[in-house]
């Protein structure tokens, strides 16, 4: 079945959410960077300003700079209106209110758009669906990041989340993947899953980080090789 962008949910982070949930430091920040589900996040287009080694991989960018434009101004209501209906979920501490929120999502969305067609004629914006082969040799990248994707959406499956993980290590050194919980914000048997399978060959912990928007959602996995 063809991937359909209106089932998508576009809703982008910046580069200091990114260094805050992924705790990366500026010696990480120098290293080059795999961006795994990264959508519409700035994040590549920030640190390629600061001269930055991202290479971003995520299923929409098989679509134009206008159908993701449009998408985005489709949800970007609906995604409010859930929130106001839900703040009492999230915490309101890095963002402090529901205006704030919009505003830093649309800012980093519109950043993103600004550079999504030159970024792509560059190849930092990749059109790739996990867990497929990538095509890069082993190790190529020093570390993969995934935010708000592998994990949360256990309904994906055990085998899916394992493979793709498996594909991502083959390809970086070393894996950051945030949050560790549920759409709900709630921990799963797939968390534990997951960590009871790679740490029989990685080193794998998990860190508690400085960003916590959604309840609980504050806990990063690190698998390195």
């Amino acid at each position: 079945m063809a991937f359909k962008l209106n089932s998508v949910v576009p809703w982008g982070r910046n580069m200091e959410e990114y260094k805050l949930m992924f705790q990366l430091s500026e010696n990480d920040m120098s290293k080059k960077i795999a961006g795994f589900g990264d959508g519409p996040a700035c994040f590549n287009y920030e640190m390629t300003k600061r001269n930055g080694n991202v290479i971003s991989f995520d299923l929409i960018y098989q679509f134009s700079k206008t159908d993701i434009e449009k998408r985005i101004e489709e949800v970007r209501v609906t995604v409010m209106q859930q929130m106001r209906e839900n703040m009492q979920n999230y915490v309101w501490k890095n963002i402090k209110n529901l205006d704030e929120l919009e505003n830093t999502r649309m800012s980093a969305m519109k950043k993103f758009l600004s550079d999504y067609e030159k970024g792509k004629a560059e190849g930092r914006y990749v059109f790739h669906e996990l867990p497929n082969k990538l095509p890069y040799e082993k190790d190529y990248f020093d570390i993969g990041l995934s935010s708000h994707f592998l994990l949360m959406y256990t309904a994906l499956g055990y085998d899916f989340h394992i493979a793709s993980m498996t594909e991502m290590l083959r390809v970086c050194k070393e894996i950051r993947i945030f949050p560790i919980v549920d759409l709900d914000a709630n921990k799963t048997d797939l968390i534990k899953n997951v960590i009871d399978h790679f740490q029989k060959d990685y080193i794998v912990e998990i860190v508690k980080t400085e960003y916590e928007f959604q309840k609980g959602d504050n806990k990063l996995l690190i698998i390195r090789k």
